[in-house]
């Protein structure tokens, strides 16, 4: 059965590296040919390349969270863009086409819709994006990451985010006794935690007994972070600052805890892997997806959830003391993490972009 598929959308890595496990899905698994389309300012244009997926670039720019006047040229460009899609579409012929949320989502998921071509949304937040929210009650089927989700779309199932497997083969206890906290900011890191972490570090250390600290930063924090855990007074042989971890699932499976965003990759890694964490969302995150994605985790028992706005070193320091010295909370909190992991996500949303071709 030959199978074409077009993947819509990027922008971030949240959108762009689940777009390509499913795209390497449907082309290893189901012999498919699968095109992408994006945008010139996503990270599409270094990723889908390095990856060996042809690219088609449209232009539209943010509805969200920008100026009047950057909104009247995006809804100007949108048009173009349905038109440049549609071309596209008639070109290629795809059988299906995945909306990943992102800048070219919107305008590729309407010309589908358009010309009747079978459409599947991949929603990985709690609250959809704009561009998935536009065509949410439209779409022939819709793959999604929370139970909270299924309302905002026709034919929706929870089939969870793709996640490498070595994060569901990390085991639920870490290898060591010693209780290990691990601080990651994501690629840009966190300047919220950069600041405030280092503030109440020696305090930590000293209050919890054989506790280590690792703090992802981002590579343009490094200097200044490391300086400021200097500047604490912290045992240098108990921590240590990194600009990125250089194997995530390792660095997870030592972790007793986690302190992070709660981006929807980031969540969706944690729960394969079984950790509990403490998120602190990203409050300019678009539509506030961060602090939904945590508080689905609050709610399921998985994580707790302090908001940056509040998030004194004092506050902090009362928090991650009191998480860090009741193991039994930690596990519970990690083994109900693993309870809504999704460890079949790949092969079953491929099944569903395979279920919506025209026979």
């Amino acid at each position: 059965m030959s199978l074409r598929v077009l993947m819509a959308g990027g922008g971030t890595g949240g959108h762009i590296i689940p777009a390509l496990a499913i795209a390497r899905e449907l082309r290893d698994a189901h012999g498919a040919e699968v095109r992408f389309v994006g945008t010139e300012r996503g990270l599409e244009t270094r990723m889908v390349p390095e990856a060996g997926f042809p690219l088609d670039l449209i232009h539209v720019g943010q509805l969200k969270n920008v100026s009047m006047a950057t909104r009247v040229k995006t809804l100007g460009d949108l048009p173009r863009g349905i038109v440049r899609c549609a071309g596209l579409l008639k070109s290629f012929q795809p059988d299906v086409v995945v909306g990943v949320g992102g800048y070219a989502s919107g305008p590729a998921m309407m010309a589908a819709l358009l010309l009747r071509v079978p459409t599947l949304a991949f929603e990985p937040n709690a609250t959809p994006g704009l561009a998935n929210k536009l065509v949410g009650r439209f779409v022939s089927a819709a793959a999604v990451n929370f139970p909270e989700t299924l309302r905002f779309f026709r034919n929706a199932r929870v089939t969870g985010i793709p996640v490498r497997p070595e994060f569901f083969a990390i085991t639920p206890a870490p290898p060591s006794g010693a209780r290990r906290l691990l601080v990651m900011g994501g690629s840009q890191g966190a300047r919220a935690l950069n600041a405030v972490v280092p503030q109440i570090a020696a305090a930590l250390l000293d209050a919890v007994p054989g506790l280590t600290i690792e703090h992802q930063c981002g590579a343009r924090h490094v200097e200044a972070t490391e300086t400021a855990f200097a500047a604490s007074g912290a045992d240098t042989s108990r921590y240590v600052v990194a600009a990125f971890l250089q194997n995530a699932a390792e660095a997870i499976a030592e972790a007793d805890l986690l302190l992070c965003r709660s981006g929807a990759s980031t969540v969706a890694e944690l729960c394969a892997a079984g950790r509990p964490a403490l998120y602190v969302p990203f409050p300019q995150a678009a539509d506030d997806h961060q602090r939904k994605n945590a508080e689905a985790m609050v709610a399921a028992g998985a994580a707790d959830l302090l908001v940056e706005q509040g998030m004194t070193p004092e506050v902090l320091f009362h928090k991650l003391i009191a998480l860090l010295g009741d193991r039994a909370h930690l596990a519970a909190m990690g083994a109900a993490a693993k309870g809504v992991a999704h460890p079949d996500a790949l092969r079953v949303i491929g099944k569903m972009v395979v279920a919506l071709k025209r026979s």
